[in-house]
């Protein structure tokens, strides 16, 4: 009997952990020249925003310690609401307009509830003229 309610409770446990919908997983292949339409990400902490691909779009941020970094505009809050976030006035958080959840734009972490989980992010390559998002 011991044995059964523990894996009911195990069960029970690992169901609950992975609450709530991750952001969909969509092909991402993005290729542009970084200048001159992308030289804000030169320098850390500049960004700019790319429609048309992820969920709801990409931020390219470039970081102060991991370089450039990409991440799905697609809120992980209720992702199924399919919030596209925006990037506040300080250009070091993003903010989903449909919850008030906000996202650390240096890792997609959230720095601000009901948000739990992070932004999706994708894989960046850079050459010294070229940045390509892919996943």
């Amino acid at each position: 009997m011991k044995k059964f309610i523990l894996v009911i409770l195990t069960g029970i446990c690992l169901l609950s952990c992975g609450k709530g919908d991750p952001v969909p997983s969509v092909p991402v292949n993005f290729q542009a020249p970084i200048n001159p339409t992308y030289s804000a990400l030169n320098s850390p902490g500049g960004y700019a925003i790319v429609n048309g691909y992820g969920v709801s779009g990409l931020i390219l941020y470039h970081s102060q310690t991991r370089g450039i970094v990409a991440f799905d505009r697609c809120s992980s809050y209720q992702p199924e609401k399919k919030c596209a976030v925006t990037i506040d006035d300080t250009g070091l958080t993003a903010t989903d307009p449909c919850s008030g959840s906000k996202f650390s734009l240096e890792d997609g972490t959230p720095v601000k509830a009901p948000a739990t989980k992070s932004l999706r992010s994708y894989q960046v390559i850079t050459t010294q003229f070229t940045i390509q998002v892919v996943n």
